[in-house]
C-alpha cells in the first residue's frame, strides 16, 4: 500500500496567499466583514481560490448568504482589476466558517455563546461546558457539563483564553433546557458557501 507524502506549502504559494490577503482585507473590511483565511490550491487543470470570511468580534450570529454573495462579487471585481492570480484560470469559492472549525480566537467563541464546547487546556486538562459569555478580557464563562450523562449542569467555571490550547464546538442534536446559540435572525446556517465558478476567468 502506497502512502502520499504531504509537502509543505511552497514559498510561492505562501507569498501569493499573503498578497491576496493584503488585497482582500480592505475589500471585506468595507463590507463589515473579517477575512478569516485565504487558500490557493490546484483542482485538476484549474486552480481553486478559497476565501473564508467571518463577522467582526463585536457581532454575534453567522454571516448571511446575502453577505457572502455580496462579498463574492466585490472580491471578484477586485481580483479582476489587479489580476493577482495571473493568467491561469481559477475558480473563486467564498464561504463562512462551519461549526466544525477549531475556535482559535476569542471572537470565534463569542460567535458560539450558548453552544457546548470542548476546551483542551495547556496543562492537558479537558473541559466540557456551555459558553455563557466571553468577557472583555477574553475570559470564557462556562456552564460545566454534568458529572454523568443526563445530569444537569449547575457549576460555572471561568477560563482565561491564555489557558486554552485547543477549543472546538461539540455537535448536539438538541438541548431544550439550555440557552440557544445567538442567531442573526436571517434564517441561514453556518458554513454558508457561495461558489463563484466563472469559467471565463483567466
Amino acid at each position: 500500500m502506497s502512502t502520499r507524502r504531504q509537502h509543505p506549502p511552497s514559498a510561492r504559494a505562501t507569498d501569493e496567499s499573503a498578497e491576496l490577503r493584503d488585497r482582500l482585507e480592505p475589500v471585506l473590511r468595507a463590507l463589515g466583514l473579517v477575512l478569516e483565511d485565504v487558500v490557493v490550491s490546484t483542482a485538476g487543470s484549474r486552480r481553486l481560490l478559497k476565501v473564508v470570511l467571518d463577522l467582526p468580534a463585536d457581532q454575534t450570529g453567522s454571516v448571511s448568504l446575502d453577505a457572502v454573495a455580496e462579498a463574492s462579487r466585490e472580491i471578484s471585481a477586485s481580483l479582476d482589476d489587479a489580476d493577482p492570480m495571473g493568467s491561469s484560470p481559477y475558480t473563486l469559492e467564498v464561504s463562512s466558517p462551519g461549526v466544525d472549525r477549531p475556535l482559535t480566537e476569542p471572537r470565534h467563541v463569542r460567535r458560539n455563546v450558548g453552544r457546548l464546547v470542548e476546551l483542551t487546556l495547556r496543562n492537558a486538562t479537558v473541559v466540557h461546558g456551555r459558553v455563557l459569555a466571553v468577557e472583555d478580557d477574553d475570559t470564557l464563562v462556562l456552564l460545566l457539563a454534568g458529572a454523568k450523562k443526563g445530569m444537569p449542569a449547575t457549576k460555572q467555571r471561568r477560563v482565561g483564553w491564555a489557558e486554552v490550547s485547543r477549543a472546538v464546538v461539540e455537535v448536539e442534536f438538541s438541548h431544550p433546557d439550555q440557552p440557544a446559540p445567538a442567531d442573526d435572525g436571517d434564517g441561514s446556517d453556518d458554513d454558508d458557501d457561495f461558489d463563484d465558478s466563472d469559467e471565463g476567468r483567466s
